[in-house]
């Protein structure tokens, strides 16, 4: 239902055969992303679509990323344990 979204909102269902591979994350994110796919598919097959798609809410991305590991510690915002601290 969600993969499908873009076609329902230009009215372009039945129209384009879509192959893809996703891999990592959950259902979810996998269709949220198979989603915004196709949506830049369809943005670069006729550019007057992206306003339909755009007033959809379908344009936007998730912008979160994974945090960088920290110079000096041992994960993204552990500090490293020192006997001083365990006392």
């Amino acid at each position: 239902m969600i993969v499908k979204q873009p076609f329902a909102i230009t009215e372009t269902s039945g129209k384009f055969d879509v192959t893809a591979t996703v891999v990592g994350g959950g259902i979810a994110a996998q269709a949220s992303a198979l989603r915004h796919g196709i949506t830049k598919a369809l943005c670069e097959f006729n550019i007057e679509l992206r306003k339909k798609l755009k007033k959809a809410g379908l344009i936007t991305r998730d912008a979160r990323i994974k945090e960088r590991k920290k110079y000096g510690q041992k994960g993204r915002s552990r500090r490293a344990s020192s006997s001083a601290s365990a006392k």
